[in-house]
């Protein structure tokens, strides 16, 4: 089933199997892997999806219509999801979801700080707790009657989109200097690796963000973490 047979009938209430019928979900994701997680897990519930890989876009999305639920990465390469969380929560009339993702383990708190409803650690791959976190909160109109089928369904992207994001890496690292463009890159970078099980980028790009927070040199670092991202651009057959 492809989106334009799912969403075609997209006035009609949820079901026990597409909970979310009806719903329009705003992500707000800059990696490509992440959304194509957030894509699967959307068209499995019934929802319509749409993204936006900036703070910019975001906004330029906001301002044309008002999505159902918003899910917004913390991390984004033209600031901060917070800020972003923050706006919403504080706007009339109000999204009726927001919810902040992060691959870092402070990001829950800083979520909630900025006012969301919930948060999503990376990643998220699986279906019952994407459905719950939405259903969750709901208004009551909205809620299902009788017992929701939530299945211990895991969604796995194709690794094509982690290609898609090697590249982008590269593009950044490419121009970076020592900065906030490094900061971002290392955040990006432990967030996908971590999406894919990948230990040794992982943790490359946590050297990479501990030695920008505690001051010391990054230079040997950032070729260390260029070099395991033109590394897996090559290992394109292998993935």
């Amino acid at each position: 089933m492809d989106d334009s047979e799912l969403f075609a009938a997209a006035h009609r209430l949820p079901t026990t199997k597409r909970p979310l019928l009806g719903l329009t979900i705003l992500v707000v994701e800059d990696s490509r892997y992440a959304c194509e997680a957030m894509r699967l897990l959307c068209l499995r519930s019934g929802a319509r999806i749409r993204r936006a890989d900036c703070l910019k876009s975001a906004h330029r999305h906001l301002k044309v219509y008002r999505p159902s639920v918003v899910i917004a990465d913390l991390g984004l390469p033209d600031g901060s999801g917070a800020d972003l969380i923050r706006s919403m929560a504080d706007a009339s009339p109000r999204v009726g979801v927001i919810l902040g993702i992060s691959g870092d383990e402070a990001g829950e708190a800083v979520a909630m700080a900025a006012g969301a409803d919930g948060f999503l650690a990376k990643p998220i791959t699986s279906l019952a707790a994407f459905q719950s976190a939405i259903l969750s909160r709901l208004p009551a109109e909205r809620q299902l009657s009788g017992p929701n089928e939530l299945t211990d369904e895991v969604i796995e992207p194709d690794l094509l989109a982690f290609q898609d994001d090697m590249s982008h890496a590269a593009e950044v690292l490419n121009e970076a200097e020592e900065g906030q463009t490094l900061d971002y890159v290392a955040q990006f970078l432990g967030g996908v690796a971590r999406s894919v099980g990948d230990s040794h980028l992982a943790g490359a790009a946590a050297e990479l963000a501990d030695a920008r927070n505690t001051g010391r040199p990054v230079a040997a670092v950032a070729a260390r973490v260029a070099g395991l991202v033109q590394e897996r651009l090559k290992q394109k057959v292998a993935i």
